[in-house]
């Protein structure tokens, strides 16, 4: 048993239902930033070039957009859950620590706040899964395999 199913037998075995609320509860907070960026995607250019990211803004305002409203639809639905999530993991991460904390750590400054409650959400489902109540579970039942 490699180190990978070992974390998955873990995360199964340490799930409680009631955290698949919470993962769904994730997914549509991710999925509602997604359309609010694709609301206002001038303002996503500025937050990005706030990082003094090397690359094309545009590119990474679509990859954030992109990220956001297709991998909170898989979140909330678990669906492939840590591909959506380690999706997710980056942009969170360079929105704690490259965006938000330049505005300091007041409890006035609730957009640090969400991002750092979402990135430990997000590194907690990417240890133990998507949960008893999602597509991932309901596609690893026996009879669920096709033949195409």
């Amino acid at each position: 048993m490699n180190l990978i199913e070992r974390i998955e037998h873990w995360g199964d075995a340490h799930h409680p239902r009631w955290i698949d609320f919470v993962r769904i509860s994730l997914g549509l907070v991710i999925f509602a930033k997604g359309v609010s960026f694709i609301m206002d995607r001038d303002s996503v250019a500025s937050l990005i070039e706030q990082t003094h990211f090397q690359l094309s803004i545009w590119s990474a305002v679509h990859y954030v957009v992109f990220a956001h409203i297709v991998g909170g639809i898989f979140i909330i639905l678990g669906l492939r859950t840590r591909l959506a999530v380690a999706l997710q993991i980056p942009i969170l991460i360079g929105a704690v620590f490259f965006v938000n904390i330049t505005k300091g750590f007041s409890f006035l400054n609730s957009e640090f706040w969400l991002s750092l409650v979402v990135l430990m959400l997000l590194i907690y489902f990417f240890i133990v899964g998507s949960g008893p109540m999602s597509l991932d579970k309901e596609m690893d039942k026996p009879g669920y395999k096709r033949r195409i």
